[in-house]
């Protein structure tokens, strides 16, 4: 039996994949916002656990002012360096930190992989790459580090999905800008069985996509929620309105990238959803 500790446990991911791993027979141990202020609770749960995941990090959906920059910024950063520092005061660290990033650190020209180098030169792909740096700071102790870089992960109880049903369900649905910006996704069960494996895996380290092998574009999810929730798509949401409400954070919804899971398949691993037409069946029926 295996003690798994997660920050940010009581989130949507954190939430689906606690389940999970209770179901599996693990241990899990939630690591609270006040245990990254208090040094000796952080040690105390660390050190009682085997694998550490780290979902901690403020919503990215929102207008990027300064202040809420540093928000960002520091629910990430910041956390990753609390964890990275209680690890290192600890003599027996977890043997496996598994730690969350996005695939917003691509730029949003073409197709990547994880073998890709090529980042985007913004505040996003910035914030990413400093936040992957800090995880892997814990490698000098020995721990197998593993990043996941997430696209938009899609479920019933939550996230980005939910928050795209109801002008659908209203018949009010349609694309955001002119439709051709990338959508990367991936079904939160395909997520959550990647973490099993490579929990099972002792090889597996570095970069993961969290995407399908089939990314679409805001258009293709458009048309597939349309056609999934039998509602009309036909009122598009122009760029220039969502600019008005986010500022800069409306990139978040505007651009997109465009990305395959090449690490993952090399893993060894197979998905169960790859279309985004049976993820969203399977989640909506």
């Amino acid at each position: 039996m295996k003690t798994i500790a997660i920050t940010g446990a009581s989130g949507f991911v954190g939430q689906y994949i606690t389940k999970v791993f209770t179901e599996q027979g693990y241990v899990v141990v939630p690591i609270l916002r006040a245990d990254i202020h208090d040094l000796n609770k952080l040690q105390t749960k660390l050190e009682q656990s085997d694998v550490l995941i780290n979902l901690a990090g403020a919503n990215i959906i929102g207008r990027w002012s300064a202040s809420y920059k540093k928000v960002l910024y520091d629910s990430r950063i910041e956390t990753t360096n609390a964890l990275v520092k209680g690890m290192k005061l600890i003599d027996n660290p977890p043997k496996l930190f598994i730690s969350t990033s996005a695939v917003g650190i691509y730029k949003n020209d073409k197709l990547y992989d994880e073998y890709s180098t090529n980042y985007a030169d913004n505040f996003l792909g910035n914030l990413v790459d400093d936040w992957e740096d800090e995880a892997n700071k814990v490698k000098e102790l020995g721990v197998r580090v593993a990043i996941l870089r997430f696209g938009i992960v899609l479920g019933k109880e939550g996230g980005a999905l939910q928050k795209m049903l109801t002008p659908f369900k209203l018949g009010v649905g349609g694309i955001i800008g002119d439709g051709k910006q990338a959508f990367s996704f991936i079904h939160i069960d395909d997520l959550a069985r990647f973490y099993l494996h490579l929990i099972d895996n002792q090889a597996l380290e570095g970069v993961y996509n969290m995407t399908t092998t089939k990314p679409t574009t805001n258009y293709g999810l458009t048309k597939a929620l349309g056609k999934v929730l039998k509602r009309p798509t036909f009122l598009p949401l122009p760029t220039f309105v969502l600019q008005l409400i986010y500022g800069e954070g409306a990139t978040v919804l505007t651009d997109g990238q465009s990305v395959i899971p090449k690490r993952v398949l090399e893993s060894g691993f197979k998905f169960k959803f790859e279309e985004i037409d049976e993820v969203l069946e399977d989640l909506l029926k």
